[in-house]
């Protein structure tokens, strides 16, 4: 109905007449009354051609959403030991009167579909099973991902996927094949725990006749072990002796009681020595090595020092 039709309406409705046999009551004037209803209605048809107006693009933008299976949940969260598969749902909700297709997938965890492209008619909920699997090598904590679905004008919805892997939290590293060359002193570590390990290195070496020749404090090494990664590092050693039988040994140590020791032994002879006049000391010397290398052997075969280093590594027993 037209503004104007409700002031016509409103302005020919036809004045009582005054009853004979009652004196006549003077009316009320109507002028101001009539004027503020029309106004009312006026800002009322305004305000609905406007919002008329405004209803398609709010439904074009909402026209549908996204969210977990169930109600009440703002995001998805699923937990499990490493290999573990799970499952949930999730629903595509169009409001619009038209159908919609919309394509999913997953980011950040390994996440299958029922169905990738999913047509959900006007007016309808379509709701999608989905696994989630807990990586085999992961860590306990956790892990973040999303789903996420895309309709065909490039409008997407995202849906926080929150994983945890659970386990037990064990701490365990080995260090394994370690020599001595002129770039320094290599050896490879490896992670037989399921933490993350910042390990430590501590280095020491002693002459044939017991002389310390290299003392290195713990230091944190910059790196960062993934459970079950190996990684090859080389420590740096310039300053090497010129002739001697040099024993290395290595201690790393990490968080959580992580400890290995490993060591290697290096002859360390000056090219040269031999072929001047030095050749005579260099028997001499070599002959002295074999005498004190010789001991050391007698002293191995009768039973080993307490911390002696090993060449030869054992694994510690944990999963790798």
């Amino acid at each position: 109905m037209s503004s104007a039709a409700v002031r016509v309406l409103i302005l020919d409705v036809p004045a009582v007449p005054a009853v004979p046999a009652v004196p006549a009551v003077p009316a009320v004037p109507a002028v101001p009354a009539v004027r503020a209803v029309i106004r009312a209605v006026r800002v009322l048809i305004l305000a609905v051609l406007v919002l008329s107006g405004a209803a398609p693009a709010a439904s074009a933008a909402e026209a549908w959403s996204l969210a977990p299976s169930g109600g009440g949940r703002p995001s998805f969260y699923a937990e499990g030991a490493p290999g573990a598969v799970l499952q949930d749902t999730v629903s595509v909700i169009n409001r619009s009167g038209e159908p919609v297709t919309v394509r999913l997938r997953g980011t950040g965890v390994a996440i299958a579909f029922a169905d990738g492209s999913v047509r959900v008619p006007a007016r309808t909920r379509a709701d999608v099973p989905f696994t989630v699997r807990v990586p085999a090598g992961a860590a306990p904590g956790d892990l973040a991902g999303s789903v996420v679905a895309e309709d065909g004008d490039g409008r997407s919805r995202a849906v926080a996927l929150r994983l945890r892997a659970v386990g037990p939290r064990l701490s365990a590293l080995t260090v394994e094949h370690v020599s001595v060359s002129a770039d320094g002193i290599s050896y490879e570590l490896v992670n037989r725990g399921t933490t993350v390990l910042v390990p430590t290195l501590a280095v020491r070496a002693d002459g044939v006749f017991g002389r310390r020749v290299l003392d290195r404090s713990p230091r944190a090494l910059p790196v960062e072990l993934a459970p079950g990664r190996r990684m090859k590092l080389t420590e740096p050693w310039a300053d090497r002796p010129a002739l001697d039988s040099v024993d290395v040994r290595l201690t790393v140590t990490a968080p959580g009681g992580a400890r290995d020791v490993a060591g290697a032994s290096v002859w360390c002879v000056p090219w040269v020595a031999g072929a001047v006049a030095g050749g005579a000391g260099a028997v001499t010397a070599g002959a002295a090595l074999a005498v004190v290398r010789r001991r050391r052997r007698r002293t191995a075969e009768d039973g080993d020092a307490p911390g002696s280093p090993r060449t030869e590594v054992e694994l510690t027993g944990a999963v790798t």
